[in-house]
């Protein structure tokens, strides 16, 4: 009898984690079983769990344990036993999966280079998050690149659709004027900046830890890089535009409160968990309401306007422009660090959670191995 290993987080107290092996169930007709060969582990998961309830990830792969949940994360698997017609064992694939070592889909919708996952709970939930796609028809995939794609493929989509979300409504008339970027040291800050930078009438400015300063100026995306402290040093008056990744309440009165143009303030994230403040505990401050991103509503819009073929090929070129780039050989941007077990797993998780890591290390970690 095969088992399946799960890193569990408790929802109410992200920092608290516990490693569970259960026996596997016998697959049903039409399912198929994927082993989890790696997946990437960064901040973007910790948003997941910070608003694992009002936004419903946790309800992506359920743990059956009340107050206990597993993190979605982005990552490759391989087909390892199918009751499917149309998919075969030893078939690679890429998407959303749980921290674990093997997980059960049911495919529907197949097509030459994806299918989605129709298991009965995920029907209602983003159907962004439920695509498979199969490396060998994958126009993203490239097979010397799995760690970058891991670590960075859903976070620079993301990227590339805040940045088209602020096009498309012209900067909230903040262009030409500032576009300031909080916790710009991540890997979905930096996406997001590098797409910006190449905005006329934009300039980018990067607010980061006084650790991390470096790092971000060396990355040559951000035309300003500022210590959080230095927020005096933009000019109180100019038009500009607030993207939070970090969630940090002070820093958001502070932004809301100096800044007299602010036309947009966009919430994409919460990598500081301990000063987290959502949305919503914003309104008394002046200026625009807070008010969060949601990409799957930008891609449903630019699917519709582009048609998916148009969307398709405007985001393949863009991620392979974004991959160049980061992927330099004499000044990457990014080196991927594995971390393979149960105890390693653990051990990244909480590095991850407390945000303390070096941003050049991308982290991948393996159940499976």
């Amino acid at each position: 009898m095969s088992t399946t290993t799960q890193l569990l987080i408790r929802k109410d107290d992200l920092s608290s984690t516990r490693v569970r092996t259960t026996e596997d169930a016998a697959l049903a007709e039409g399912q198929v079983r994927l082993r989890i060969d790696q997946f990437a582990l960064t901040s973007n998961n910790i948003t997941y769990a910070a608003f694992g309830e009002s936004m419903n990830y946790w309800q992506f792969f359920p743990t059956g344990e009340e107050g206990w949940g597993c993190i979605p994360v982005w990552g490759f698997a391989s087909v390892v036993q199918s009751l499917h017609p149309g998919v075969a064992v030893g078939e690679r694939l890429y998407g959303y999966v749980p921290m674990a070592s093997s997980v059960v889909l049911a495919p529907e919708r197949l097509s030459p280079a994806r299918f989605a996952d129709g298991t009965p709970h995920r029907t209602g939930l983003p159907p962004v998050y439920n695509q498979y796609f199969r490396c060998t028809r994958d126009p993203l995939y490239t097979s010397d690149s799995e760690d970058l794609q891991a670590l960075l493929r859903p976070l620079f989509i993301t990227s590339w659709l805040i940045d088209d979300f602020f096009d498309d409504n012209n900067f909230f008339g903040a262009r030409p004027g500032i576009a300031l970027l909080s916790s710009a040291s991540s890997k979905t800050a930096y996406g997001t900046a590098f797409q910006m930078h190449q905005r006329p009438g934009i300039e980018v400015v990067g607010l980061t830890s006084a650790a991390n300063k470096a790092f971000c100026q060396s990355l040559g995306c951000y035309h300003r890089v500022l210590v959080y402290e230095e927020l005096d040093q933009v000019a109180t008056d100019m038009p500009c535009v607030y993207v939070d990744f970090a969630g940090n309440g002070e820093l958001r009165r502070a932004i809301h409160t100096r800044f007299s143009q602010l036309r947009h303030d966009c919430v994409i994230g919460g990598t500081h968990v301990e000063q987290l403040a959502p949305a919503g505990t914003a309104k008394e401050l002046p200026g625009p309401r807070a008010a969060f991103f949601f990409a799957p509503a930008q891609i449903k819009k630019r699917t519709e306007e582009w048609g998916a073929e148009g969307f398709g090929q405007r985001m393949v070129q863009a991620w392979q422009s974004f991959l160049a780039k980061v992927a330099r050989p004499a000044t990457p941007w990014l080196t991927a660090e594995h971390h393979d077990g149960a105890e390693a797993v653990q051990a990244a998780y909480a590095q991850v959670l407390s945000g303390r890591g070096d941003p050049r290390i991308g982290h991948i970690l393996s159940l499976s191995r």
